[in-house]
This record gives structure tokens, sequence and C-alpha cells, in this order.
């Protein structure tokens, strides 16, 4: 009997992982991207426990721990560093075994071609319909150069802008915005105030700024600020716009913009869509962002992309129905991720707030009860469990 064949459109995180996770799971599998080169782009981001452990669960070891930093501490502050609050990342990832790794884009990204390598990657292949045969339950792909492939699954792993997404819901599906511009950049840093393993985050009115350590002396940083969609999109900014935003801010953090080269600095809008329901129909579904794009509050947005390669990989290793398969994928992932998205967006109005809010935000968060900030902070970082038995973790 042949092997079964994969199609993977996009190859981020969620599209290389669901590759990895695939071939491993007995499936041919190839992967289109659009873009004629890879790079990532230079921000960081953090693969928290939840993420490390669906990789474990597929048997999946990437070796994160030594391309990146394991998070040892977390804090909230004011503008000008006064402490808010220390969240309690150590004592849940202790309980839970699992470290929550600080990463940059670009060193996850090369560990995901390490673990794909073998599978075919075709760049400047931009997807853009498919069709599927109800004969033969297969899927046919078409490129804008006029190439077609086809295979017994398709994945839309293709981002915010997702062909495959757009066809599933039709055109004109609006996006939500966030109220803010978001700034991100990567820098060589060290500053007293500032630790092996540290995340600290500062809250001001209306605006955020956080210190990501990377790991070697490279930090990651990213600020953020309340303005009109218009301006937010389009931001014309420079280096000197970003510094006097956070002007009379905590030394650490004017520090880390001042040593910026200002070609490192991007301006990214901030923003998701109203969540899915239905994510695919027939051999066709939809994986990370394609399916359930979510603001950054939570820092998340990778981490539900590997959860839901995992997911996908189990559901269809020796699945005798493809099709039932992913809409068990589908079902398995909704609740999970609806919760994020929502609490994501909830969390970002909150967080951003300013004037007399600002205030109220910062009260709540240094008076909120140690039980209940744990559980909540906990019930993201827990990757769902499913029923049955698991792949063997991989030994560290």
């Amino acid at each position: 009997m042949s092997r079964r064949k994969a199609l993977v459109i996009g190859a981020g995180i969620g599209g290389l992982t669901a590759a990895a996770a695939l071939r491993d799971a007995g499936w041919d599998v190839e992967v289109h991207e659009r873009a004629t080169e890879l790079r990532a782009a230079g921000s960081g981001l953090s693969v928290m426990s939840n993420a490390i452990a669906a990789l474990d669960s597929i048997g999946l070891d990437l070796g994160l721990e030594k391309r990146g930093q394991v998070l040892e501490s977390y804090h909230v502050r004011t503008a000008r560093g006064r402490l808010i609050r220390e969240f309690p990342f150590p004592g849940i990832i202790r309980r839970l075994g699992v470290p929550c790794v600080l990463i940059t884009r670009s060193e996850l990204q090369q560990a995901l071609l390490e673990a794909t390598d073998g599978i075919p990657l075709h760049l400047g292949s931009t997807a853009e319909e498919f069709t599927t045969d109800p004969a033969t339950g297969r899927v046919t792909v078409r490129f804008a150069d006029g190439r077609r492939t086809d295979g017994d699954v398709l994945i839309g792993a293709d981002g915010f802008n997702s062909a495959i997404r757009r066809q599933l819901v039709g055109p004109g599906e609006e996006s939500r915005d966030s109220g803010y511009v978001c700034w991100l950049a990567l820098t060589p840093f060290s500053h007293p105030r500032f630790t092996t393993g540290s995340v600290i985050h500062y809250w001001g009115s209306g605006q955020r700024f956080g210190l990501v350590d990377m790991g070697g002396g490279l930090l990651y940083w990213w600020g953020t600020k309340n303005m009109p969609t218009e301006q937010s999109h389009h931001w014309r900014g420079g280096k000197a716009d970003v510094a006097r935003a956070f002007a009379g801010w905590a030394d650490e953090v004017q520090h880390a913009i001042a040593v910026t080269d200002e070609s490192a600095i991007l301006a990214v809008p901030s923003r998701d869509r109203p969540f899915l329901e239905r994510w695919g129909r027939g051999p066709v579904t939809l994986l990370g962002d394609a399916a359930h794009p979510m603001l950054t509050s939570l820092g998340q947005g990778s981490g539900m992309a590997i959860e839901d390669a995992a997911v996908l990989a189990r559901r269809l290793r020796d699945a005798p129905d493809v099709a039932a398969a992913l809409r068990g994928y589908e079902d398995e992932r909704r609740e999970r991720t609806r919760g994020m998205v929502a609490a994501s967006r909830s969390i970002s109005e909150f967080e951003q707030s300013e004037n007399l809010r600002r205030p109220v935000r910062d009260a709540y968060f240094r008076f909120m009860p140690e039980r209940k900030l744990t559980a909540t902070l906990e019930g993201a970082l827990t990757f769902p469990r499913h029923p049955g038995p698991a792949r063997p973790a991989p030994v560290r």
C-alpha cells in the first residue's frame, strides 16, 4: 500500500512543525512557501511549557534549551521600574517538569529546518486555490505559476493572510485591529537590572515595554503604544520616535532602545480575527495563525501552532478516514484555541489601559490572589493530554 501524501502550505513555525510531525506519523510530505527565501523576522518569542510538552508527546525533540534561554523569572513593573507583581512562572514550570524557552525566531526556524531535513520544501510557491475530487477524496492545489500538485490531505498553515482560509471562508473577511502599534527588535544588551533568564514587562498609560533574555547577551525587546488604526498599520517613524515614546521610563528600557541599531527595529500592526468555528472541509484543514490568529499578549501564537501540529499528526497517524480525522483534530483544538484568542484580546485591552484605567489595572494585578493567578497561568502552560497511550518523550 503506497504512503499517503500531505501538502503543507506555509513554512512558518506551524507548517514546519506539522511537516516534521506528519513525516514521523508515516506520511509523505511536501511543503510550499510563498516567500522566495526563508528569513525569520528579527524578533524573539517564548516557546512555553505547553508547546514543548506537545512536541514531547509526538517524540519531537528540537533541542531548544541549547538554542535559547530557559525562563527563570518574570516580573511586571511600572514604567519607571517599580515592581507591580512577580508572576509565579518558575514554580509552575518546576511543577510541570517542562521548561519555557526564550528563543529567537531564526533559531527556532533553524531547529525546525533541521527536523524537516529531506522533506521537499518549495520556495516561491504561492498557493492560489484548491479543488477536491469527491470520488477519490484527494485534493489538488494550483499555484500562481500554473503548477499543480495533489495529495491526500491539505494543511493550510499559511498565516494571517492564508489563501486556504480565504477559499474556505470566502472573500472579504475582516480583521480586528488592537488599537496600538508594536515595535520589535533584537540587540546585544547588558544592564545590572536585567538578569539571566529574565522576562520583564513595564506598564505605562496606553503603552507597554518588554525585555526578554534570548541568552548569550542577546536581548529581544518590544514596545506598544495606543494609536488609531491608520497610524499603526502605516507607521513611518524611526528610532528617535520610539525613544521619545518611552522617555522617562526605567533606565534599562531607555538603554535597550539606545543601543539598538535603527535598522533592527520593526514596526508591525497588532491584529487578530473573529474566531473561526469551522476550519476545513473534506481533506482540507487549517493550522496556527491561518486558523486562529491571536494578539501577542499571552505569547502563545507559536505555542498554539505547535500544539495544533502535534494533535493533527496524532489524529492522522494510521487514520482510516482522513476527513474524519481532520474533523476530530478541529473538534479537539476548538475550545482550547477559542479560549486563547479571547484571553489574548481581553488581556491586551486591559494591559493597554490608559489614564484613569491605568491604576485600576496595576492594582488588579498587584492584589490578585496568588492561587487565582497561578491557576490562570498554569492552565495556559499545560498541554491538554489526549486519552489513550502517549508517545514516549525523548530523553533530555
